[in-house]
């Protein structure tokens, strides 16, 4: 019986062929390790002949960093989070061609015909009108269609049974929840000059860590939907639908119309929790986005046009909540439900409560990224610029009204009112 081992760029190609199949072994093949994360391996495999790549994630037993032990079978629920949504949004999930328990390695599309959508943003491109669109589609169509809405009681209690993932979930528990407002184990990351502030704003509000103590027991509770837990603009990929599919040798028509596509990835954090964690990650990231391009603004102003490039920052943030909403109702009108007592009424209550915890969540996302350990490019790209201090400001002001304030109505609206606002009288 084989046992789990290490991949490399050379053992990779090897397993490809003479394990998985899925080259021939008269193939010339050239293999890089493209990761940049922690706690997994991943590798590109591609053909010298005929271009087919495919992309290896490999999860070890311990964190490479420190070597501290790490659950393993994350690996395998990654995998199965993946089929799931790919089952129901097939056009936004690679194409998972293996997944192999023994090795904790998921073999996958390579989707480097599409772009970062983080890094995207950094350089001045501009967000895709279809954006807002697909990502409303898949909250709606394959996280919101995992709850009890649709599924019997017995499976979704199976789901969430198949789902639990403690060690990850202990990961956004206390980098999310507790360390920014507390920093019990000193890890926080202040940008000198800003530590009165942080102080004063998140370490002695009393008031907002109730808010937020309220948020982390949501988290931890309820287990509504499956959801990725840690979707956000790096986790997302945009470009157009040119790839090599594994199956043929056939090089793509570079006269073929290409068509505006989304791919998402590493749902490692998956879990039976919160809906309104996934979309409050990804409003949260996109005001990192929107906060980058005003401190850009020189930079990205040759790029794009600069003010085109921030209104549709501003109206993503705006507009994805309620299309997600009018998807989400949709749904519930088109596709059966799981029980008759669910009616419009409480499908709208559920909704509106989802979007109360989105708001919240977006802002426990932004503080815990502006003055966490783990900071978003964004914040790192800022280095020591004098105006990072003002920027930072801003964003965890915006922040803590979107938590305090996250019942409230036009919330969403008034919040990005509020962001532009204080960014132009800050004469930045």
């Amino acid at each position: 019986m084989k046992a789990h081992y290490l991949l490399d760029t050379e053992t990779v190609k090897t397993y490809l062929v003479e394990q998985l199949r899925l080259f021939s072994h008269d193939d010339p093949l050239n293999a890089e390790e493209i990761g940049d994360g922690n706690i997994n391996y991943v590798f590109q495999v591609r053909s010298r002949i005929s271009g087919k790549s495919i992309i290896v994630k490999q999860a070890d037993r311990l964190l490479r960093s420190s070597g501290r032990p790490l659950d393993i079978t994350r690996s395998k629920r990654e995998a199965d989070a993946l089929r799931i949504y790919a089952a129901l949004t097939p056009q936004f999930i690679p194409r998972i061609y293996a997944y192999d328990d023994t090795m904790s390695a998921i073999c996958m599309e390579d989707i480097s015909y599409c772009g970062n959508l983080r890094k995207e943003l950094m350089v001045g491109h501009s967000l895709p009108a279809s954006f807002v669109e697909n990502v409303a589609s898949f909250l709606a169509d394959a996280v919101f269609a995992t709850s009890d809405l649709f599924l019997s009681p017995e499976e979704k209690k199976e789901r969430v049974k198949a789902f639990i993932n403690p060690e990850l979930c202990a990961i956004s528990e206390t980098l999310v929840f507790s360390e920014p407002y507390c920093n019990g184990k000193n890890r926080n990351r202040i940008t000198p000059g800003n530590e009165s502030f942080i102080r004063k704003t998140l370490y002695t509000d009393e008031a907002l860590k109730a808010e937020v103590a309220s948020l982390r027991e949501t988290f931890m509770n309820k287990a509504e939907a499956l959801i990725h837990g840690d979707l956000h603009t790096g986790s997302i990929f945009i470009g157009n639908t040119i790839g090599i599919p594994i199956d043929t040798n056939a090089t793509p028509d570079k006269n073929a119309t290409s068509e505006p596509c989304m791919k998402i990835i590493d749902p490692e954090f998956a879990f039976y929790g919160p809906i309104g964690y996934d979309l409050g990650n990804i409003i949260a990231n996109l005001y990192c986005s929107l906060m980058y391009a005003a401190f850009s603004r020189k930079k990205l102003s040759a790029a794009d046009d600069f003010d085109d490039f921030i209104e549709r920052i501003a109206a993503a943030i705006e507009a994805l909540p309620q299309l997600f909403t009018a998807k989400a109702l949709e749904r519930c009108k088109t596709v059966p439900l799981s029980d008759p007592l669910y009616n419009e009424r409480y499908i709208r209550w559920r909704l509106s409560e989802i979007l109360a915890d989105a708001y919240g969540f977006a802002g426990t996302e932004i503080i815990r990224r502006a003055v966490g350990d783990t900071k978003t490019a964004e914040f790192d790209a800022m280095g020591q610029d004098t105006h990072r201090i003002t920027m930072e400001r801003i964003i965890i002001k915006t922040a803590c009204r979107l938590i305090k304030r996250r019942r409230q109505a036009n919330i969403g609206a008034h919040t990005v009112a509020y962001f532009k606002k204080t960014l132009l009288n800050s004469g930045i």
